[in-house]
């Protein structure tokens, strides 16, 4: 990684051994407090365990499209952004009630074994779920402020971090606001902006040319670039949660629909149905975790509509949207060819 050749295979094991390592340090402090929180760190670290690594990837360039160099302490910085996303997926996750991440079971269901005596076994493991995803996103502060960068660095960068919370935070709760409601395709991206578009591209690399030193245009063209791309990932999110393959997700294949959640996906089936339609689709949803054959109608209802196409269309247009921003910054060529392979892989991966 120490060339100028992008490589995002050895970039992700560099990332992934930080966070295991300190991670699992982490996990064994809480351990030492007393043997019976042995199964809540264990979930600390089967949070980490897995992703693409995205998040410090835009963190990473985002510094070194402003000109500086690879930095292990600038890669432990950007390592916490993976930390983040860690503890808004075990909240997500339990906001959600979604059984499955990464093929394995959640944290909420993964921790009923630990309180098996509680009297109510599956408050009792909500609970401590909700707990690791709090102590994550303390963890992810306390690795960035460690991380070694110089402290007038992340003195430039500590506002972005109340940015990043308060943003991720505003989505979560807009997201709960209108699942149920009548389905909406502008409130729909809107809660994919702030949930998930700002917090995976654009605010990694705000951060990153914070702490490098970024000017005003370099930031305004990390934003025309990060938000489009940001939705553009989310969007793809959206249709590989129902359209997509649960052995190559790790994820249940119906979440979104058994959770009536305000996905793009359903807001465009809605907006292209007549009422006829309409009146099939509110039947289907309204149904108790809809079977099989509900959820097929469903999918085949949104392929009559050509609504999976109209969402492809809005993916294409948003990378096209972020590479012509990444295009106007005339960027070296290394960043330049990293955060376009990272716009491809965000938008077109199938997992």
């Amino acid at each position: 990684m120490t060339s100028e050749r992008w490589e995002q295979a050895a970039f992700k094991t560099r990332v992934d051994d930080v966070l295991r390592r300190y991670v699992s340090e982490e996990a064994d402090r809480l351990s030492a407090v007393d043997p019976a929180l042995g199964p809540v760190a264990g979930q600390l670290e089967a949070a980490v365990a897995d992703g693409k690594r995205l998040r410090a990837a835009f963190c990473y360039w985002g510094w070194r499209a402003v000109g500086q160099p690879d930095s292990e302490a600038l890669l432990r910085a950007a390592a916490s952004m993976e930390i983040v996303h860690a503890a808004a997926v075990v909240h997500d996750d339990l906001i959600d009630d979604s059984p499955l991440r990464h093929g394995r079971p959640t944290a909420h269901l993964a921790l009923r074994d630990a309180v098996e005596h509680h009297p109510r076994p599956a408050a009792g493991a909500r609970s401590l779920a909700m707990l690791v995803g709090d102590l994550l996103m303390s963890l992810a502060g306390q690795l960035f402020v460690t991380s070694g960068v110089p402290a007038a660095y992340l003195g430039r960068a500590r506002p972005l971090w109340a940015a990043l919370a308060r943003d991720l935070i505003a989505g979560e709760c807009l997201e709960i606001l209108h699942t149920g409601a009548a389905p909406d395709t502008a409130a729909s991206l809107k809660v994919i902006r702030y949930k998930t578009a700002k917090y995976t591209v654009e605010q990694p690399l705000l951060i990153g040319g914070a702490l490098a030193g970024a000017g005003r245009r370099m930031r305004e063209g990390y934003s025309a670039y990060g938000l489009p791309l940001g939705e553009a990932f989310q969007l793809r999110d959206d249709l590989l949660g129902l359209f997509g393959d649960p052995e190559t997700t790790g994820k249940a294949g119906a979440d979104d629909v058994h959770g009536r959640r305000p996905t793009a996906l359903l807001a465009e089936t809605w907006r292209l149905a007549g009422d006829e339609e309409r009146g099939r689709l509110r039947d289907l949803l309204g149904r108790p975790g809809p079977d099989g054959d509900a959820l097929e109608a469903v999918r085949a209802l949104m392929r009559r509509l050509k609504a999976p196409d109209r969402v492809e269309a809005m993916i294409t247009a948003r990378v096209e949207e972020a590479l012509g921003a990444l295009d106007a910054l005339n960027l070296p060529a290394p960043p330049a060819a990293a955060l376009t392979a990272l716009a491809h892989s965000a938008a077109a991966r199938r997992s």
